[in-house]
């Protein structure tokens, strides 16, 4: 594998976990996806571990997905890679939320976690 594959190979591994989660509203699960002291930008103020991730996506409503497409990504490390992506999430009852989303994934053993989420909405 080349470095840029090898690299959204890391990425899907997690993201796909992440989007199959925040799919299944399953709050503790996508926390389960982010390093203990993750720092956590969604689309209101920061937080940081797990917590704080569960907090925020419990408080979505049932119904929402998120479809990603990974548009750049950089491996400062042998254990971290950057991934900047297109988000969609979809809503059962209101209009698609479309954002960007800076992740840094980083290896703790032998697994991916997410330890900085930063999203930035497009308006």
């Amino acid at each position: 594998m080349n470095s840029t594959t090898d690299s959204e190979a890391i990425l899907r591994g997690v993201l796909d976990q992440w989007k199959a989660a925040v799919d299944g509203h399953d709050p503790q699960r996508v926390a389960s996806h982010f390093t203990e002291d993750a720092i956590f930008q969604g689309l209101r103020p920061y937080s940081i571990g797990r917590q704080g991730v569960a907090d925020y996506y419990d408080s979505q409503p049932l119904g929402m997905t998120a479809a990603y497409r990974i548009l750049e990504t950089r491996r400062p490390a042998d254990d971290l890679v950057h991934g900047y992506l297109s988000v969609d999430f979809s809503f059962t009852d209101r209009p698609t939320v479309s954002v960007h989303l800076g992740v840094l994934v980083k290896r703790v053993e032998d697994r991916w976690y997410i330890s900085h989420y930063q999203v930035s909405r497009l308006d």
